[in-house]
Formats: structure tokens, sequence, C-alpha cells
């Protein structure tokens, strides 16, 4: 079995049945493929890795995830260029999409050893997450308005921001008018 079919079968299923099949495991990353976390060595690898996927006459938008743990010698930047760059070279219609890609190269960095993978569907089933993949879309819905009333009393505390701006203004004005005023102390209270 090839770890990528395994664990998308088991992720669509989760989607399509919204049924949470497991309390433990948060998330499923299938790793299909294992290197030197050396650059010169994950060129070498990839080039005939990518292959199934994005050589011609394959093509396809891609997105690439870099994670790293426990190593400091490589580059996210670097990694994410040279990557890109092989599966430009395996087929010019190979095109980035960060929103929705078809597939997503997943490259995990851990002490000296690079985890690869090339998975489908990984905005769709929120980066593999199995807790997030069986929430329904009721539950969407409802974390949305909350967001809405935040931006609500955003506006509402807008208007009370701008009054503090006039009366530290009017302040200013007394004070260089030779006036003294007394600071508050910050524990006056404010009304809605």
């Amino acid at each position: 079995l090839e770890p990528e079919n395994l664990v998308h079968h088991i992720l669509k299923d989760m989607h399509a049945t919204k049924k949470k099949k497991t309390r433990v495991i948060l998330r499923m990353l299938p790793i299909s493929g294992t290197c030197k976390a050396f650059m010169e060595d994950m060129k070498k690898y990839t080039e005939t890795f990518f292959e199934p996927w994005f050589k011609a006459p394959n093509k396809g938008t891609f997105q690439i995830v870099y994670k790293a743990r426990n190593n400091s010698h490589m580059s996210r930047e670097e990694v994410i260029k040279e990557l890109a760059g092989i599966v430009g070279s395996l087929n010019p219609e190979n095109k980035v999409d960060l929103n929705n890609p078809q597939y997503t190269v997943v490259v995990e960095i851990i002490k000296n050893v690079c985890c690869l993978s090339v998975v489908r569907d990984y905005v769709l089933f929120r980066k593999y997450n199995l807790q997030e993949v069986v929430k329904s879309n009721k539950e969407d819905a409802q974390q949305n308005p909350s967001t809405v009333t935040e931006e609500q009393n955003l506006t509402v505390v807008k208007p009370e921001t701008e009054e503090e701006k006039s009366s530290e203004e009017v302040k200013q004005e007394n004070k260089s008018e030779g006036e003294i005023q007394a600071e508050s102390k910050g524990n006056d209270t404010l009304t809605v």
C-alpha cells in the first residue's frame, strides 16, 4: 500500500461521514520517501521522487509545506526555492497555487533526516488534521457569526477612542495656555 493513498482514503471517508473515529490521533501525515537533510542529497533524491506526479505529461498545481525540527542548518526559503525549481524543471506547466493546489509537497526535516511526501486535498482536509476534518459545516457557521460580532464591537469602540483623542487635544491646548490640568491616574471606568 502507498501511504498517500491509504491516508487519503481514511480522510475522504471521515470527511464524507463526519464521524470521529479516533480520540488520540491528531494528524496523519504520510511519508513516502526519506533522504539525508542536506541540500545536495535532497536535490538528487527529489529529481526521481517527484516524477510520478510532476514529470510530463503529468502536470498540476502545487504548494510546498516545510517543517523542521531539531535542525538549524537548513534554510526554509532555500529548500522551498530548490524544490519548486525541480518541479518546474520536470514540466514547465506545473504552477504554484497556495490557495487550492492539486498536490502538496510535504517536507518534514527531523534532525538530519528529510521526510518527503506528495499528498492530495491538503487544504480540503485541513492539513490532514483528523479532528478538524470531522467538524460539520454547522460548527463552522457558528464560529463565523462570533467574528462578525467582534467586528461590530470594534466599530462601537472606535468612537470612544476618537473622543479620547479629542479630549487629549483639549488637554494639550489647555496646557499650552498655561493652565494646570490634573492628569487621571487610569482608575476611571468607561461604560458603554
